[in-house]
């Protein structure tokens, strides 16, 4: 892949065309999972893709452009997600003031999940749950899947590259897959706008307003959680990786701008996040504004702006 232009000065010039900008952007994303999706269909040996990311990096929508590309090579792909085979809620391990820790791989069924897959490649079949997070337990539901021998298995979540969840699958017909926001955005003076877990926090922050009504003070909080366990539970692992994505659309401040603003701007001052979030302020400030329905419907932006703008 070539390399991303990610200063401040490029993305200004660029938005000055969005169409052309935001194709620039999907096609280089795209580009590379078609590239993964073709290797897949050349190699005989990969049935089981194991896909690991932090927070908001993009897992779900990189799934499915891979369940897509590997579709239009010929190749059948089912989606099994992590997040499916967490622990009830009152069964989650916990920290020692008692709040549950969803963050830690001890909050997943692992001997479950081993149980699962371990049908799913020796008889070609498998019943998979499905985890209803209002509720906070797994669903009585299963959804029962048959695959062939050329079919492709995509494990996806926040521990597929921890040796507790992959140490029983074969290795020899593993890919294992790490995708991130890996660029920062610089000024012209080298200084540093947004740092890799900025962009995701933005990208979060307003996900979680929009579809889960969560507060942008709420959003801080959980985000020094979701922060430990990234530091604890995937990036030690990321070098496990044989393949990286680096999923950041250099587009993405100029759409996230007025809403992020809006929700940093609640933030008082007599809060601890009031001074991270006026700097977060003030490095939006200095990008132009995209319009939102230029983004394509199958973007992996979508899954945080939406379809209602």
């Amino acid at each position: 892949m070539s390399k991303i232009n990610n200063n401040l000065e490029y993305i200004v010039e660029s938005a000055k065309n969005p169409e052309a900008f935001i194709k620039e952007c999907e096609d280089r994303y795209n580009n590379k999972i078609e590239k993964i999706a073709r290797n897949i269909a050349d190699t005989e040996k990969v049935e089981i893709v194991m896909l690991a990311g932090p927070s908001s990096a993009g897992k779900t929508t990189t799934a499915k452009k891979l369940r897509q590309h590997l579709d239009c090579l010929g190749v059948n792909s089912y989606t099994v997600s992590l997040d499916d085979f967490y622990l009830d809620n009152c069964d989650a391990p916990r920290f020692p003031d008692g709040t549950p820790d969803f963050e830690t791989v001890d909050a997943l069924d692992i001997e479950f999940f081993e149980e699962t897959m371990k049908k799913l490649i020796e008889t070609g079949e498998a019943d998979l749950p499905e985890f209803d997070f209002l509720a906070g337990k797994r669903k009585s539901n299963y959804n029962h899947i048959k695959i062939t021998e050329k079919d492709v298995i995509i494990v996806e979540g926040l521990h597929a590259l921890n040796p507790r969840i992959t140490e029983h699958l074969p290795e020899e017909r593993l890919l294992k897959i790490y995708i991130n926001v890996s660029s920062r955005i610089y000024d012209e003076k080298k200084t540093i706008l947004f740092n890799k877990r900025n962009m995701r926090f933005i990208r979060r922050m307003v996900r979680d307003f929009k579809f889960r009504g969560n507060s942008v003070e709420k959003s801080h909080e959980m985000w020094l959680t979701v922060c430990y366990g990234e530091d604890m539970y995937l990036f030690p692992f990321k070098d496990n990786a044989d393949v990286t994505i680096n999923t950041i659309h250099l587009y993405e401040t100029c759409i996230l701008k007025n809403t992020a603003i809006k929700l940093l701007s609640e933030i008082k001052q007599d809060s601890e996040f009031y001074k991270e979030s006026q700097r977060l302020i003030r490095s939006l400030s200095l990008f132009p504004e995209i319009d939102s329905s230029k983004v394509p419907d199958n973007s992996l932006m979508r899954e945080f702006i939406g379809f209602d703008e």
